[in-house]
């Protein structure tokens, strides 16, 4: 998910959306071209590496602290059995010095080294999220989202540089391009808040477990029904957004039906089967279908870079 997240953010959505941007050369002939991605294909091959780096410690220390509460939820565990326990630790620790290392080399390659602090702030937050955060009333929730959301922008935080670096030496005018925050951000914001929905339905889902080891998750502190209503406003809050974002900033045809096909109505299935559930087995489905919405939110990339490419807005 992270690898096709930030490669689609790049080449699906960055690139096209730059390449609409013309700019006048210094050293051209004065003709206007589009402007092109500066941030070099073999470092953003190191960012992607180094962000895959860091979420792989933080699954790894996860299933470190969720020994216990796993084998009530799920009936089988990973850490413990088929992995020793110090060997998980080894690998956490390995992930994490490779992720944060490759992260500081990246940022001074860009000429920030300063954004390698990003990549040992989140491994700090993976790790004290599965030891203490999860544990805590909706802290680790939005911890997660929180860091699902920064996904995509990392692409736009090592991109960003690079194009203002070159384009205000070698453009007659640098050109704005402040809105591939804004889209870039957009992704980010469906990923924050589909991802707390997702979390807290795992919740409800591993509620026993939970409450066995302590746990306040949010339907464990506030209960079962208060969570899902919890969740089913979350998601007709999503889908208010997407139709106001759809109407005030990209009105074309083809998104409207993308959404409501691929996103709206597999969220609206996970209403139903939130409000019918009474065993874990349809709690689950309910995450599945998340999981689903989560994926076609990202490969609404796909879906720009065809209306970009062929000016079907």
């Amino acid at each position: 998910m992270v690898i096709l997240t930030m490669v689609l953010m790049r080449y699906a959505v960055l690139a096209p959306l730059i390449g609409r941007v013309g700019v006048i050369l210094t050293s051209g002939s004065g003709e206007e071209i589009p402007m092109s991605l500066q941030f070099p294909w073999y470092d953003f091959l190191l960012l992607v590496t180094a962000t895959v780096f860091i979420t792989a410690g933080g699954y790894v220390i996860n299933d470190y602290f969720d020994i216990k509460t796993d084998l009530i939820n799920k009936g089988k565990v990973i850490v413990g059995t088929k992995v020793p326990r110090r060997q998980a630790i080894m690998w956490h620790n390995l992930l994490n010095i490779a992720g944060v290392a490759i992260g500081f080399y990246i940022s001074s390659r860009a000429g920030y080294i300063w954004l390698g602090a990003l990549f040992l702030v989140v491994s700090g937050l993976l790790y004290f999220y599965s030891a203490s955060y999860k544990r805590q009333f909706l802290i680790g929730n939005l911890v997660v989202a929180l860091l699902t959301a920064l996904v995509p922008m990392l692409v736009v935080f090592y991109e960003w540089p690079a194009l203002y670096r070159y384009y205000s030496l070698n453009a007659i005018r640098l050109p704005e391009f402040n809105f591939i925050i804004y889209w870039i951000g957009g992704f980010s914001l469906f990923a924050f808040i589909t991802n707390l929905i997702r979390e807290i339905i795992k919740d409800i889902e591993d509620f026993e477990g939970d409450l066995a080891y302590g746990r306040n998750t949010i339907p464990v502190v506030i209960g079962i029904l208060s969570a899902k209503i919890v969740s089913v406003s979350l998601i007709l809050i999503m889908v208010v957004l997407l139709y106001l974002i759809w109407h005030f900033y990209i009105s074309d045809t083809i998104t409207l039906v993308y959404i409501t096909a691929a996103i709206v109505l597999p969220l609206l299935y996970v209403i139903y089967k939130l409000l019918k559930s009474s065993e874990r087995r349809e709690l689950h489905h309910a995450s599945s279908m998340m999981k689903i919405v989560m994926i076609s939110g990202i490969f609404y990339s796909v879906v720009v870079k065809i209306i970009l490419t062929w000016n079907l807005f």
